[in-house]
């Protein structure tokens, strides 16, 4: 009977976890948009990817992105059931219209090396990174939007807030992520902006919106109005940006 109610309670404190069946939608559709062929894809480009070199050692924090986001979900997931959804909100929304996007407006780039001028293990990786990952979808660039998404949500989260380490370290990976996107060539300098912008469009609905209808769980962000989350929200990316250019 103990391990019956043990039980209960723990279906019933994470009950939120059924959000995870995104993952349901997610997983099957990006597969078929990767495999599938036939298609006469969008080949995207900017005149300034011609002035970013190619630096293999930006695969540290590409492949961290995966431990970043995971690490991040699951915080909230055990810490604030509150966050965890609005930061799943976020996401979510803006994976969705990255699917939707690439399945009506096939898209892809044509910037990766052939040749590379160093053989290291840094480049060792790179090379297994294009030999798995396609060049194609990549408009707007996932590893940017849910950077900039988690960074969100760290910085909205009262209990972090008490700890500044743990939010610049976490704002400085997310730099460090956007930029080694270019830097490694897997996207354009244009699906960094639309990242951007898809983000700051989102960002009102999901924050703003939500801590006006919720002022308990954050009564000091309820002042903010949707002009103030734009103004952040683009301030915090025209940043981003600016270092990613650098």
């Amino acid at each position: 009977m103990k391990a019956i109610e043990a039980t209960k309670k723990i279906v019933k404190r994470y009950s939120h976890a059924w959000v995870f069946l995104y993952a349901f939608i997610y997983m099957p559709w990006f597969l078929y948009l990767e495999r599938r062929t036939g298609v006469d894809y969008y080949i995207i480009h900017s005149p300034i990817d011609n002035y970013i070199p190619f630096v293999e050692y930006f695969i540290v924090p590409y492949l961290l992105w995966f431990l970043f986001i995971a690490v991040t979900v699951g915080y909230f997931f055990f810490t604030d059931k509150w966050g965890f959804y609005r930061l799943c909100a976020f996401l979510f929304t803006g994976m969705t219209l990255f699917l939707l996007i690439c399945t009506f407006f096939p898209n892809g780039l044509n910037l990766r090396p052939v040749v590379f001028e160093r053989n290291n293990i840094f480049v060792d990786l790179v090379k297994t990174l294009y030999s798995t990952d396609t060049p194609t979808n990549v408009l707007p660039s996932i590893h940017v939007f849910n950077s900039i998404g988690v960074s969100i949500a760290i910085a909205h989260s009262n209990a972090l807030k008490k700890h500044r380490m743990v939010q610049c370290s976490a704002y400085l990976l997310a730099m460090l992520i956007i930029m080694s996107t270019v830097f490694l060539k897997q996207h354009s300098v244009t699906d960094v902006i639309a990242a951007i912008a898809m983000a700051c469009i989102i960002y009102p609905f999901v924050y703003v919106t939500q801590e006006k209808k919720a002022p308990s769980y954050h009564t000091s962000q309820s002042n903010h109005s949707i002009r103030g989350g734009y103004q952040l929200c683009m301030q915090n990316s025209v940043k981003i940006l600016s270092q990613a250019m650098k």
